[in-house]
Order: C-alpha cells, then structure tokens, then sequence
C-alpha cells in the first residue's frame, strides 16, 4: 500500500492528472492507463503502464 501523503503527490506522467491505487496498480482515469507497483515501489513510466478499460 502507498502513503496516503505519498499517493497525493503522484500525478500520471502522461496526463499530470491524480492517481488512484486498486490494488498493486494506479489508475490514472483521464489516460486510461495503469501503471504498475512492484516491491512498493511505483513504475510511473509510460512504456511500462497498460491500457485501462473507460468506466461506463
């Protein structure tokens, strides 16, 4: 799990909008992309994040 305080201060390295954690993965809605936790540590590289089903 991400720091609260952490997790306010990250921002999608494509879009500079927030992320959300679910899971081991943030989800940065206006991209559509999740972008990958391992070992704790967040991997906020594009060419490492996966595209995202848009929420209906």
């Amino acid at each position: 799990m991400i720091d609260k305080d952490l997790l306010k201060m990250l921002v999608c390295p494509k879009s500079k909008a927030p992320l959300k954690q679910v899971g081991e993965e943030l989800i940065c809605e206006e991209s559509q992309l999740s972008y990958p936790i391992e070992d704790g540590i967040p991997v906020l590289l594009v060419e490492e994040a996966h595209k995202i089903k848009p929420k209906k």
